[in-house]
């Protein structure tokens, strides 16, 4: 017993130490958060979100910079919810928090009809209540706790069902220009995230409104990288890479590269 919680433990540190680093090097990459930062981390109840907490907060006792780190979770009062375990989790952690009561739920569900997609309109409306809070709170960064498959996902999402080539930055200014959204788990992978998140023991509240519906295309796109990756392991890092190492010239978008404006300067 001693013997399997030594060498427990010791996978654990290692992982720790792998997902601390990969945090960094985004947070380092991409300038995600500065001297003074006050850092909104939005906490859902579910696993990358707990991750991403975890991992900041340690990092954050030894960072050479100073900031500070504010708990929010959006209460979207779906039937059910336990109200009680996010407060508890965060206040045993003595960090600060906000719960956001806003009852969305009753809106999502008597806009869209039966048997359609939520996730939509669930997602503008939450992104929408964030941002205010965000700017209620002086908070100066939105950390989100997308990871690296959640961004693959979306590329592929973006290609099949919307005809462009576009995923989830690491780091994002918002359209009205006031705010940043920084995506700290942008290098993790999913699979390591569910094991430490396992290990770490977090209180997960499912999402019973999102969770429940069947057939979301973004469950479809997860099915078809996960067979990917089993066949082929390395490629889901891959397809992340290669949305890091872009070739205008070798793609067919007129506004990024100046295709009407190549000649042949050889004399003619």
């Amino acid at each position: 017993m001693e013997a399997t919680k030594e060498r427990t433990s010791k996978n654990f540190k290692k992982l720790q130490a792998r997902m601390r680093g990969l945090v960094g090097k985004a947070i380092y990459d991409y300038n995600m958060i500065q001297e003074g930062d006050r850092v909104m981390v939005c906490l859902s109840g579910g696993k990358d979100s707990y991750t991403m907490l975890d991992l900041l907060l340690s990092l954050q006792r030894s960072a050479p910079i100073n900031f500070e780190i504010l708990a929010v979770n959006l209460d979207q009062k779906q039937p059910g919810f336990p109200e009680n375990v996010l407060p508890e989790y965060l206040s045993s952690l003595g960090i600060s928090y906000r719960i956001v009561e806003e009852d969305t739920y009753s809106i999502v569900t008597r806009v869209i009809p039966e048997g359609k997609t939520f996730c939509g309109l669930c997602s503008r409306l939450r992104r929408g209540i964030l941002y205010r809070v965000a700017t209620e709170e002086g908070a100066t960064k939105i950390a989100l706790g997308h990871h690296r498959d959640d961004i693959v996902e979306t590329l592929f999402l973006n290609m099949f069902h919307g005809g462009r080539i576009k995923a989830m930055p690491p780091k994002l200014l918002t359209d009205d220009q006031k705010h940043i959204v920084i995506r700290p788990l942008a290098y993790c992978p999913e699979k390591d995230i569910q094991r430490y998140a396992n290990a770490r023991n977090f209180p997960i509240i499912p999402c019973n409104l999102c969770g429940s519906q069947e057939n979301l295309q973004r469950a479809k796109i997860k099915e078809m990288l996960q067979t990917w990756e089993k066949e082929n392991p390395g490629r889901t890092d891959s397809l992340f890479r290669s949305i890091q190492n872009i070739s205008p010239s070798q793609l067919a978008d007129r506004e990024l590269f100046d295709f009407a404006g190549l000649d042949n300067k050889q004399d003619k």
